[in-house]
């Protein structure tokens, strides 16, 4: 899926003023399979940019083309399909079920798709050093490994897209970087690309594209 922003600019951002090389207020495309970072400081609109590319908020001017479609004319339901088989996301608040396990709120989520197995999800804990997490529940676990939980929980079905908006604020260089290989594996797995919102310049990020506010 290709993404095309037409002078998008989200009314609560209209009277500020965007630098030349600003997605808002431009024209800009990402092609399936890239690797792109969005490098912004706060209060500037990454997670907006996530909400718009996820069909939370409609309130832009101009236009989001997905694969030739304007987004405008989406339904409620294509944005269900969407969000189940082509783009994935990680919120900034995550937004797991902290009532549940670590077990609970990976299955709920793979079984919209049956992507992986359950020792898929097993090796993919372990991978990230959470393998002890699995009966645990989410809200006994300190933020970073939450942040881990909710990046594999966005793998457990197929995309093209996935979309992170600040994945790795609560994470080590280390555990960062294992985040970022298992993201990099599934998209490899799946012909997808990532976009992942950002702070400041990570070294570890080597995107094919970068985007600013």
């Amino acid at each position: 899926m290709n993404i095309r922003f037409e002078s998008v600019v989200p009314h609560p951002l209209k009277e500020v003023s965007f630098q030349d090389n600003s997605i808002w207020n431009n024209n800009f495309s990402l092609n399936k399979e890239e690797r792109v970072v969005l490098n912004a400081t706060s209060g500037k609109g990454k997670t907006t940019f996530t909400h718009l590319l996820a069909g939370i908020r409609n309130d832009y001017d101009g236009n989001i083309i997905l694969d030739n479609e304007n987004t405008r004319s989406y339904s409620l339901e294509k944005w269900t399909l969407l969000r189940k088989s082509v783009l994935s996301f990680v919120f900034q608040d995550l937004q797991l079920f902290q009532d549940l396990t670590v077990n609970e709120n990976l299955t709920l989520k793979n079984k919209l798709t049956q992507h992986k197995s359950e020792t898929m999800l097993r090796e993919e804990l372990a991978f990230l050093g959470l393998e002890n997490k699995w009966n645990e529940k989410v809200a006994h676990l300190s933020m970073g490994q939450q942040q881990r939980i909710a990046i594999i929980r966005s793998l457990a079905q197929p995309f093209q897209w996935i979309i992170l908006d600040e994945p790795f604020s609560h994470l080590d260089n280390h555990n960062a970087q294992l985040a970022l290989d298992l993201i990099e594996k599934n998209c490899t797995a799946n012909q997808g690309g990532y976009i992942i919102t950002t702070l400041d310049h990570d070294s570890a990020l080597h995107p094919s594209k970068e985007l600013f506010l």
